[in-house]
This record gives C-alpha cells, structure tokens and sequence, in this order.
C-alpha cells in the first residue's frame, strides 16, 4: 500500500459535462467528484488579504482561509484557465451559508474544524503548510471516507462533508454572479458559455452552432425581465405573508 500511488484526475475530466448545467441561475453543475490536481500551491495570505475587501457574512477569517485553500485544489487553477480561487468560489460559499445555504453552516464549522484536525493528525501540519501533493492526498482521504481516526471528529463519513464543499464549489465556479461566485464570468468562460439571453437571432444561432458566439457576459439578473420577476415574486411573497 505504501507504494500505492494516489489516482490521478485531470481537470479537464472534473469540468466534464458542466456545460450545460452553467445557464442555471444558482443551480450546481454535475460533474465527477474528484479532486483535480496541479502542481501549483495555493497561496492563502495574498488571497485572503483581497477577499477581506468583501467582509465575511458567515464564515470565520480562518474558515474562509482554509476553505479557500481546500477549493484551490478542488478546481485548481492551470493551463486550462482560471479556478475556484479566480472565481471567488469561497465568497459564493460565504454568502449563501448567511442566505440560501444557512442550513448548512454548522456542517461547515464542524466539517473544517474536523479537517484541520485530521491534516495535523495525519500528516502533522495544518493543511496550509502542506505541500500540493500532500493536499490532495488528504482531500482523496477525506472524499473516500478514509479520514477517520481518534479525534479527527467528522459528523458522520468525511465524504459526506467533501461532497458538500465539492457541490458547493461548483456552484461558485460557474453559477450566475449575481450570486458571488463566477468573478468577471470566469467559470462561464471557461466552459465557452455565451451567457444568459432572452432573445436569439438567427445570426446568434448559427455563430452558437459554429461555437464562434461572443459571451455577452451579462448575469441573468441584468435583464429587465429576471429582475421584474424577482420583485413580483417578492411582492407576492408579502401580499401571502399579510
């Protein structure tokens, strides 16, 4: 076993069939759970420092630092083009947890104290300090459900929390901006996505067809249309509440 090497999956393979799913306002792009590997380390302090200029809603500086690091690995930036970190895929993360994903912030807390003390346990340094074969090492560990062991105190399998950080990433890598995620449509155009249109021309059509259409980089919520709905569905919501 000790000469057992870790497997090895490329990014491209963890990007596969996100396509499609990418148009969805907030919806999670389906793909393989993997962990993408690349040989460049992450680096936590010069990040953290340019995410502080949008203030945390729910994470913790040092859980948003060690998420951070755990999405740079997860959808690692490389030849292909820019990932999680580009993408500001923690600050989506952050701001759902406070809104839509609330449900899911004692998974977080625990989850991340649970995985920090598994890297000292495991591999006798914090997750930062490790070197990037060693992280996906850990993260394999922890999405098998290998990450177990006194003290490590996973609630429930460790897979259970790399699935939901994994999902979670995902979102903030290519879902609509509008979100928090996807900065400067990075995810979208890595994917070839052309962006969210109400209407399509014919010209449009066959530029799509010969994948020579240019993104228009608009979120969805930047048409009249999306944004009328919302405040109907709002105006609704507190008609029904009265």
């Amino acid at each position: 076993m000790a000469d057992e090497k870790p497997r090895v999956i490329t990014r491209r393979e963890i990007l596969k069939g996100a396509g499609v799913a990418a148009a969805a306002v907030s919806g999670a792009v389906a793909a393989p759970s993997t962990v993408a590997p690349s040989t460049v380390a992450p680096s936590a302090p010069a990040h953290a420092a340019a995410q502080r200029a949008t203030p945390l809603e729910a994470l913790t500086a040092q859980e948003a630092d060690l998420l951070d690091l755990i999405t740079a690995r997860l959808i690692p930036s490389d030849a292909l083009g820019p990932g999680a970190r580009e993408a500001q895929a923690v600050r989506y993360i952050d701001r759902a947890l406070a809104g839509a994903l609330a449900s899911s912030r004692d998974a977080y807390r625990s989850g991340l104290a649970a995985f920090d003390r598994y890297c000292r346990m495991s591999r006798g340094k914090p997750f930062a300090e490790l070197a990037p074969v060693d992280q996906d090492s850990v993260l394999i560990d922890v999405e098998t459900g290998a990450a177990t062991g006194a003290g490590a105190g996973f609630a429930g399998s460790s897979a259970q929390f790399f699935a939901m950080v994994l999902n979670h990433t995902r979102q903030g890598m290519f879902g609509d901006p509008y979100y928090g995620g996807n900065a400067n449509f990075v995810g979208w155009d890595l994917l070839g996505y052309p962006g969210v249109r109400t209407q399509v021309t014919a010209a449009d059509q066959q530029a799509l067809e010969r994948n020579q259409l240019k993104p228009n980089r608009r979120s969805a919520y930047d048409n009249e249309m999306f944004n009328k709905a919302t405040a109907s569905a709002a105006s609704e919501g507190s008609h029904h509440a009265d």
